[in-house]
């Protein structure tokens, strides 16, 4: 018998307050009991990051990378998730997933989720400290970088990244 345990937080503004075994992963979560199912699960063990969502730790903290796969919900207490249905939706995707379309930076979809949601961190932090121009290739690189795409390649991600950081004013600078 699996104990369980009382867990107060947010998934995409949404205040969740649910009993829940101990140890089930966040990804399973927001599937079954959210019916969120954009956070895919893929390699299980935390390697792909296809599960990443942005996770805060209190309201004014800058989002980090949380792997749901890997995250037990009992950890989550007071925190903020952000899933990619909070991030934008069909009828109106955000800056990001709307550059992943024009640059055509997937093809069958599983990995991106993992991949908007850290190129929406890279422009959190970009937003509270700018980079300069020089330095992009390598920010876009350290957000991304580890994401594994079993389908197109990484040349396309990287082009949309680059697009959406350049098409926001102020987050680099010369």
């Amino acid at each position: 018998m699996t104990d369980l345990v009382r867990v107060q937080f947010h998934v995409n503004g949404v205040a969740v307050d649910k009993r829940v075994p101990t140890d089930l992963p966040l990804v399973d979560f927001l599937q079954e009991e959210l019916r969120l199912s954009g956070t895919r699960l893929c390699c299980g063990i935390g390697v792909c990051k296809a599960c990443t969502v942005a996770a805060r730790r209190v309201p004014s903290s800058q989002a980090q990378p949380l792997l749901a796969c890997s995250t037990p919900v009992a950890l989550l207490q007071g925190q903020s998730i952000t899933t990619v249905e909070g991030t934008g939706s069909m009828e109106k995707p955000s800056a990001v997933q709307q550059a992943f379309l024009d640059h055509f930076a997937f093809q069958c979809g599983y990995c991106t989720p993992g991949f908007v949601m850290a190129t929406e961190m890279l422009l959190g932090r970009l937003r509270a400290q700018p980079i300069r121009r020089d330095q992009l290739d390598a920010a876009i690189e350290d957000a991304v970088g580890q994401h594994i795409c079993r389908c197109t390649g990484y040349a396309r991600y990287h082009q949309a990244i680059r697009a959406v950081v350049m098409a926001e004013q102020g987050l680099v600078k010369s």
